[in-house]
């Protein structure tokens, strides 16, 4: 069974990108995709988001810096196919010390080897911190696919076109030759206003073969969900933001044969 490694990033804070890495790979689940969700991000808001409780030491800090086996880090998170690689204060630290190393944008990717060829998982999401940091850099350099999270304003598209130079000198360096924009899920989408249609249109303008049909709703419901350790469909499947999830599951399915 082959896999498929995606990363969620956004140097922007607060565009909706871990409640996509999220509701994401726990729509892929729900559609019998068997999912790897990675945290990434110290904070471990997609760690306290599942309902995982953080606890020391059981990050991908210690497999990154070369001290224990990745797959010994992965969790159950009480949904049949969604398994979760967790996060905690500790990876603060690995900013610091894969800086020192001289394959530091590389080290990411060798600690995920043992996931991709583990013949377990159809999906790996990685989510990010808020930042372009090494931990970004190494799941852009370790990621098959960029799957960026963009909200609705007219700040984001400056924001996207960084993010897209970034992957074009990732690929010239040849730190991941391979490395694709999959798609750009709009974010925070207010139907009540101009602004966020015209920035959906110009993002379709200008990149109509990258950005999903699919746009994910503003509603509180997204936000309150993590709160109570919850995705959106166990919050509230009626919601607005549920459907929008799973329609784009439906979408990263089709786009990428996850069901092959």
């Amino acid at each position: 069974m082959p896999c498929t490694v995606f990363t969620i990033a956004n140097q922007k804070g607060g565009v909706g990108k871990t409640t996509t890495a999220v509701n994401l790979a726990a729509a892929l689940a729900e559609k019998r995709v068997p999912t790897l969700l990675v945290d990434l991000d110290p904070q471990a808001n997609a760690t306290s988001g599942l309902g995982i409780e953080k606890q020391e030491g059981a990050s991908i800090y210690g497999p990154l810096m070369g001290d224990d086996d990745v797959l010994a880090r992965v969790v159950e998170t009480g949904r049949k196919n969604l398994f979760l690689l967790p996060a905690e204060v500790d990876l603060a630290a690995a900013e610091i010390e894969l800086a020192q190393r001289p394959d530091y944008l590389l080290q990411l990717r060798r600690t995920l080897a043992p996931v991709a060829t583990a013949d377990r998982y159809r999906a790996v999401i990685l989510d990010c911190p808020p930042a372009l940091g090494l931990l970004s850099m190494n799941s852009l350099a370790a990621a098959d696919y960029l799957l960026i999270a963009l909200q609705c304003e007219y700040l984001a598209l400056e924001g996207l076109g960084q993010i897209l130079r970034v992957v074009e000198s990732l690929r010239n360096a040849e730190a991941n030759p391979r490395l694709e924009v999959g798609g750009i899920v709009m974010t925070m989408f207010d139907v009540r206003t101009r602004l966020s249609r015209q920035v959906v249109d110009e993002v379709r303008e200008h990149l109509p073969d990258k950005i999903f049909e699919t746009v994910i709703p503003r509603t509180v419901r997204l936000s309150e969900a993590p709160s109570f350790g919850q995705t959106i469909f166990e919050y509230d499947a009626a919601s607005p933001g549920s459907f929008a999830y799973r329609a784009l599951a439906k979408e990263v399915i089709t786009r990428f044969g996850l069901n092959r």
